[in-house]
């Protein structure tokens, strides 16, 4: 079983999202390690890119600000190792297309493996393409997370199927938080990835409160928060990783 699929072993799993370099790559480690000792299962770490397409307004700003600090992705590497060196959490790197190629994708991989990562999302990378890079890193033992969001039934089988650590789940675009169709959308992606799969599926839809991760953890196997610690970091600054350690305990409570 790969690193990234034990943290659904014990309970639903809580994953925080935060981009590394915001506010400072020091502050950084601090608000990692933070997330950690508050309750995350498992902790997705942003590489900063000038042009997120897949963010919102929250996560883009918080790329400029990390760019603007001078974060680079060999600066990412080093701060995760400092940082598995210090915890056992499973974590996992989220980034583009780009910023991979443009590493290589060999290299890249051997460095994140060495930093500690476990898994890698790249949510610009088509399902259809995803083996380019996985055949790459199953050479690390890192998994390509696939993000799957309501289709047809065929191809979230498919997606299910073929997927390693566990799958990122989403809403359809336009859909909005507290919906009952998101519900509805949800039941039916794990509904079809347990037809055909063990894979575990998180949710990632905008969940900012305690009362929405126990709601929607109800319906996956783990929820992910990201904007929401984003604009704690992005309000609080090098004060923020005591913030965050309060906010992703009264999360990861909820849901226990």
């Amino acid at each position: 079983m790969s690193n990234t699929k034990k943290a659904f072993e014990n309970s639903k799993a809580f994953i925080g999202f935060v981009t590394a370099g915001d506010p400072d790559l020091e502050t950084s480690e601090k608000i990692i390690l933070s997330m950690a000792e508050g309750g995350c299962d498992l902790i997705e770490i942003g590489i900063p890119f000038s042009d997120p397409i897949a963010e919102g307004p929250v996560v883009q700003e918080a790329n400029l600000r990390s760019l603007s600090q001078g974060a680079t992705t060999d600066k990412v590497l080093e701060l995760t190792k400092k940082v598995s060196s210090q915890t056992d959490t499973p974590l996992v790197y989220m980034t583009y297309l780009n910023v991979l190629f443009k590493y290589g994708y060999d290299r890249f991989l051997q460095k994140a493996k060495d930093a500690g990562i476990s898994a890698v999302i790249v949510p610009d990378l088509p399902f259809e393409e995803k083996d380019e890079l996985q055949s790459v890193a199953v050479k690390y033992d890192i998994d390509v997370i696939s993000m799957i969001a309501p289709s047809s039934s065929e191809r979230m089988k498919k997606i299910a199927c073929e997927s390693k650590g566990f799958l990122y789940a989403v809403p359809s675009a336009g859909a909005q938080n507290g919906d009952n169709d998101i519900k509805s959308e949800i039941k039916s992606v794990v509904k079809a990835a347990a037809e055909v799969s063990d894979t575990p599926v998180a949710i990632g839809i905008g969940i900012n409160t305690p009362e929405q991760a126990k709601e929607y953890s109800d319906l996956a196997d783990g929820v992910i928060v990201g904007s929401a610690i984003v604009e704690i970091v992005a309000e609080y600054g090098k004060n923020a990783p005591q913030k965050v350690y309060e906010y992703v305990k009264t999360m990861k409570d909820a849901i226990r």
